[in-house]
């Protein structure tokens, strides 16, 4: 998976301060040059690239980067402090470490430890990796990787302890963005407003993936804004987002005429409570559609796109996931409507944790 679709058309447009377009072919070309700017720095397939910088059209094309080069993505919250990074970045063991310009002199002695080069990226055209990538050849010839191969590393919340990496495989965010453009029936046409981050799977893998394969494109704010996002309505198709997003979004006084040509409003990451689902398709006409996953299998069901999405349900099973419900003591399979532990199996559940055994 590389997110390529030979096309002049627009893939991701920025609305803010000084608006920017990137075309299909303009956003692999910088693919391309970043790849081989990784390479100039010593990244070779399966090396770790860990990366905590703000969201940027220039961060995507990283991601792509890595992906086409054959690299380990490892994004980070770029509200972590140095502290909170020495575990992400011991672990990971990466190869280069990217990070914003104000964030260098923190993080070299880190990198230095750990044998990692470190450079720099920020989304206004400035950082020591943005000039690398600047004089590479724009003609990159992308690494085979198979389907087992990892293509990127989040790392969970640690409820059960330290935070752990799960390896996610080319196979696992191929397959899974496959499901989602299917049942959520993106085609070209579609426009996406992007308002969530990209250093967790939903704003990443969820969003970014399943529009790039759909061939669609974004509306790309750096973050969420009332305004902002009720003012790109008529010229898109589909939001995803969390519940904040939605309830934040009932309080604008033109939520209901912008949205009036939406096609889809999708959320997730967090429940959405029946009476948030019940108040915005009262006042907007749309029913939300609310699907559940998880950092380690990606999206697992769905509401239904036709059909009734219920307030307070997740949905079935995606196509190729299989869910049941177990007993939390004996493992037994449990009838419909008891309450158990999730069992998910399917193309999209990651290959492990990172340097764990079980």
């Amino acid at each position: 998976m590389n997110g390529h679709r030979e096309s002049e058309e627009p893939l991701l447009r920025t609305v803010e301060k000084e608006p920017r377009t990137f075309t299909w072919n303009q956003m692999h070309r910088m693919a391309g040059r970043m790849a081989r700017a990784l390479q100039r720095l010593g990244a070779r397939p399966g090396d770790r690239i860990t990366v905590q910088v703000e969201k940027s059209p220039e961060t995507l094309a990283l991601y792509l980067a890595c992906l086409r080069g054959g690299f380990v993505f490892q994004p980070l919250n770029p509200a972590y402090t140095t502290a909170e990074l020495e575990h992400f970045i011991t672990d990971a063991e990466p190869a280069v470490v990217i990070c914003d310009p104000d964030r260098k002199a923190d993080l070299e002695p880190l990198a230095a430890r750990i044998g990692a080069r470190l450079s720099t990226l920020r989304g206004d055209w400035k950082g020591s990796f943005f000039m690398l990538q600047m004089v590479q050849p724009e003609t990159f010839e992308t690494v085979a990787r198979g389907p087992d191969d990892p293509a990127a590393i989040l790392y969970t919340s640690g409820t059960t302890g330290r935070p752990k990496g799960a390896v996610l495989t080319h196979g696992n965010l191929l397959s899974n963005a496959r499901d989602l453009v299917f049942v959520w029936g993106f085609t070209t046409d579609d426009v996406l407003i992007h308002a969530l981050p990209v250093h967790h799977a939903h704003g990443l893998f969820v969003a970014c993936n399943v529009t790039m394969l759909a061939g669609a494109s974004m509306i790309w704010l750096q973050k969420f804004d009332t305004d902002a996002v009720v003012k790109a309505m008529p010229e898109a198709s589909v939001l995803m987002g969390v519940p904040t997003f939605y309830a934040r979004l009932l309080e604008h006084r033109g939520l209901k005429r912008a949205a009036a040509g939406m096609r889809l409003f999708i959320s997730g990451s967090a429940p959405l409570s029946p009476a948030l689902h019940t108040r915005f398709r009262e006042r907007t006409g749309h029913a939300i559609l609310e699907r559940y996953g998880l950092t380690e299998t990606g999206m697992n069901a769905s509401n239904p796109l036709d059909g009734e999405r219920r307030p307070g349900s997740v949905g079935p099973a995606l196509p190729s996931t299989e869910i049941r419900i177990t007993d939390r003591d004996g493992g037994a399979v449990l009838p419909t409507g008891e309450t158990g532990m999730i069992e998910v199996r399917g193309p999209n559940v990651f290959s492990g944790y990172w340097r764990r055994e079980k």
